[in-house]
């Protein structure tokens, strides 16, 4: 019996340690394809990868991932030929491509041809004997271009040899290479959408492809560099003409507007002094705004929310859709740890509990205001944070609660899953409950949650959900800038505060009736729907960070709304929702998108990214 387990480990070993392997393999590939070809957009123009076990003759055979091609057939006549083309096409925007095949054996008589071949191509036939087709053959080392005559261009080759093929997309060329020495131009005016293709016609010939699975033998890099340096010089030669001074004033008000929208504030000044300009916003303005980007991007939403709202008081009730993507964002962040409502909620000191507002506000669409009825979104109050009653006025706000009694609890109704507030720490299992409950209420969305708990009830998970509200290194007061935290060695849903979580699965459940007020009042959005959903699934996990959907919880997620609500207010002040040097270079990278679909080499080597760095 310990001899079959050990077998059985043995075995297992080995398989884990293929699988680890192979994903090294996989990795390795990827990144060496995005370093050679980084203009290539994959889920539009695929790069091959192997040989197609669809698109061959029936006496090529294909093994080892099907990067290893034997021939199978009689190999009488020219009539046995085989041919092989790879899984995709060349996309142009690679500027240059290469790939290199290894002979692993000549078989019999070396009848090898090594090309390119447009689909559709016959398969039984080597390449370069048809139209739109192209080989180099190792028998006579002839060159065939879309001919069954062929020229002489480079030495035979035979067992051991490597073969590269390298096609310039920009001159639309080709040359061939023999363990790692260039052979010359062999092919030019190629047409695009060509394929890898190789081709075999005696019996033992057997060949290995390598489309970057390996470095290569040929210096392929210090190519694409030549072809890089000479697009570059291109680029600087072209002609300005008189119009130059028109163009350095276009470009600092370009790099002025850039500073203003970003709310650099000194740098905006010191610039518009030194090039003449006017800054068309005034200065208390644009603190404003970096104050308000200062507090997203530091994962402090409530109180980005509350100071949106005191500074521009209809901005948010007039975008509906604006307000519910930053309340998202404040419940992602609550989940965090980072935003303030949660961490004045985990043990601070009295000065930061009574400090934050910014909890959710009653939503009102904007045909229809906050009144003396009661609203929508009830329960907690903004500002009582862990039974601390707050000092702070906010008049300002058009949506004000009453003030929690003083030293009071957090509210029970709509906290406990069973209707009676519970003194225990919650559970994974009523996590996933609430998980279901979010989600569940949407008529229209259908998800299983069966499988975050694995039918177990814990106690405690993880040790993130044990009421003991353990803390590192805390900061004095929830005033203090909250830059963004390294990651802790262990993290803690919500910081590990069993109160905060508490609050947390209570303003979902206000995020919740926010969102079908949304669908009755403005119609289905299905942006808010995947939105919400996608922020609600971070609890089916134990640990959210390195969940498929923890990426939410990434800092860089913030930018994108800092963005979007920084677009909103300028939009207030009647400036630019994007700048113009963002417009500019978002149409140069649009530019050489449409080259590239339209098979122009060029633009792999022309990115925006090498001029902007």
């Amino acid at each position: 019996m310990s001899g079959q387990s050990s077998g059985c480990g043995f075995l297992m070993s080995v398989v884990v340690h293929g699988d680890s392997a192979l994903n090294e393999q996989e990795k390795e590939l990827n990144q060496r394809l995005r370093r050679l070809y980084p203009a290539v957009n994959e889920s539009e123009t695929p790069l091959p990868r192997s040989w197609s076990p669809k698109d061959k003759f029936s006496y090529i055979g294909l093994s080892q991932n099907n990067l290893r091609v034997h021939y199978k057939g009689h190999g009488k006549t020219p009539k046995d030929a085989a041919s092989v083309r790879a899984t995709h096409p060349i996309p142009a925007a690679c500027g240059v491509y290469y790939f290199e095949v290894k002979i692993i054996s000549k078989g019999r008589d070396g009848y090898m041809g090594i090309g390119l071949s447009a689909q559709g191509v016959n398969m039984n036939r080597l390449p370069g004997w048809d139209k739109h087709s192209y080989g180099y053959h190792g028998d006579d080392g002839h060159s065939f271009c879309s001919s069954g005559t062929g020229q002489p261009y480079g030495p035979t080759f035979t067992t051991a040899d490597v073969i590269g093929c390298c096609v310039n997309l920009i001159n639309n060329t080709c040359f061939y290479t023999k363990n790692g020495h260039s052979l010359g131009i062999a092919f030019t005016d190629l047409p695009p959408n060509l394929y890898p293709t190789v081709g075999l016609q005696t019996p033992g010939e057997v060949v290995d492809a390598n489309f970057g699975q390996h470095p290569f033998v040929f210096d392929i890099e210090d190519y694409m560099r030549e072809w890089r340096t000479k697009i570059q010089a291109q680029i600087d030669r072209f002609p300005i003409g008189e119009r130059e001074g028109e163009w350095q004033s276009m470009i600092q008000k370009m790099v002025a507007s850039y500073l203003v929208h970003h709310s650099y504030c000194a740098t905006a000044e010191a610039f518009a002094k030194s090039t003449d300009q006017a800054v068309h916003e005034e200065l208390a303005s644009i603190k404003n705004r970096q104050k308000i980007q200062k507090l997203v991007l530091s994962g402090r939403m409530g109180e980005a929310i509350e100071t949106t709202q005191q500074l521009y008081p209809n901005l948010l009730e007039r975008n509906p859709d604006l307000l519910f993507m930053l309340k998202v964002r404040q419940f992602i962040e609550m989940v965090n740890g980072t935003d303030s409502e949660v961490r004045c909620l985990g043990g601070r000191s009295p000065k930061s509990q009574d400090s934050y507002p910014g909890s959710p506000r009653p939503f009102s669409s904007p045909s229809h205001k906050a009144s003396g009825s009661q609203p929508y979104l009830t329960g907690f109050d903004s500002n009582c944070c862990n039974g601390v009653t707050s000092n702070k006025s906010h008049s300002s706000s058009p949506h004000s609660h009453k003030p929690c009694p003083s030293g009071s609890a957090l509210p029970t109704s709509d906290i406990s899953l069973n209707g009676t507030r519970s003194q225990q720490p919650i559970t994974r299992a009523e996590l996933s409950q609430v998980l279901n409950v979010f989600l569940s209420s949407h008529n229209d969305v259908d998800m299983e949650v069966d499988h975050f708990t694995n039918g177990v009830t814990e106690s405690s998970s993880n040790g993130f959900l044990n009421g003991s509200s353990k803390h590192t290194a805390e900061p004095d007061d929830c005033d203090a800038d909250m830059e963004v935290e390294s990651a802790q060695s262990k993290r803690q849903l919500c910081g590990g505060s069993q109160a905060a979580i508490e609050r947390m699965i209570h303003f979902g459940r206000e995020l919740q009736s926010m969102s079908e007020h949304l669908r009755r009042e403005c119609g289905k959005n299905s942006a808010n729907k995947k939105m919400l959903k996608d922020a609600f699934s971070l609890l089916a996990y134990s640990d959210p960070w390195t969940s498929p959907v923890g990426y939410q919880l990434d800092s860089i997620q913030r930018e994108p709304v800092c963005s979007t609500l920084n677009s909103a207010i300028l939009e207030t002040h009647n400036l630019p929702k994007q700048p113009p040097l963002a417009q500019a270079v978002g149409q140069a990278a649009q530019c050489l998108a449409i080259m590239a679909r339209s098979g122009s080499g060029s633009c792999a080597f022309a990115s925006v990214d090498d001029y902007l760095h």
